[in-house]
């Protein structure tokens, strides 16, 4: 019974890979006595090495420029010279904006830290930073927004009057007024409160004879303004 074309076609291909096959076990075991097991596994080595050097150029040229992080800082102050701190990338260009334009560059230290000195306008300011490396630049930074001011705080006194008589069961004084928002206040050192329209009250246990009120309204910036008064109470 002849066979059919697809048979001998098949045959053939199976005589040419068990040839090519006994070709190469040949070509090595010849090259294992001339060069040793050493030259193949070093050869083998120098590809696989290769292999793994692209990969990781690969993955380099693709990695993101990591942002830097701000330092928490106050939210105001009265002092127009300030000290702007963070962390990035060691070794890293760092840049500082400040409502949006570049003021300064510093470079981060082995440790990735970085600081700046900078001198604010009156006003608010929001300050933002990044990193800048071989080409490339990261995302701003996480923002930062600082009022410098220097003005006053308002302080109104609406009770007790300067010099106002307390007599007998008399004996304590309800200390009233008003000032802005965001202010705190305190009478002779204690904390006053405050309500939502910005009046603050505290009563005070008077002591027999004259009794100095103090009163001080400190703004978040640090500004302060104080104001004496003085009653007098009789048993």
């Amino acid at each position: 019974m002849r066979r059919s074309r697809l048979t001998k076609k098949t045959e053939r291909k199976t005589k040419k890979t068990i040839f090519l096959s006994i070709v190469g076990i040949i070509i090595v075991l010849i090259l294992l006595y001339q060069f040793g097991i050493v030259f193949l596994i070093n050869f083998s080595l120098f590809v696989t090495g290769s292999k793994n050097q692209q990969s990781n150029s690969t993955q380099n040229e693709i990695n993101f420029i990591a942002p830097p992080v701000l330092d928490p800082m106050f939210l105001a102050t009265n002092s127009a010279q300030v000290n702007i701190t963070g962390k990035a990338d060691k070794n890293r260009d760092v840049y500082l904006y400040i409502n949006n334009s570049q003021v300064d560059q510093t470079i981060s230290d082995d440790l990735g830290i970085f600081k700046f000195t900078e001198n604010l306008e009156k006003g608010i300011s929001q300050i933002d930073s990044k990193v800048k490396y071989k080409g490339k630049e990261s995302d701003f930074s996480n923002s930062i927004t600082i009022s410098y001011q220097t003005a006053q705080p308002t302080l109104d006194i609406t009770s007790p009057s300067d010099g106002q008589q307390f007599k007998k069961d008399q004996n304590t004084a309800n200390v009233t007024g008003k000032t802005d928002p965001g202010v705190s206040v305190t009478i002779n050192g204690f904390q006053a409160v405050i309500d939502n329209t910005n009046n603050y009250s505290y009563i005070l246990t008077l002591q027999n004879g004259d009794n100095q009120i103090k009163i001080v309204a400190t703004d978040q910036a640090g500004n302060k303004t104080e104001k004496d008064i003085k009653v007098n109470y009789s048993q």
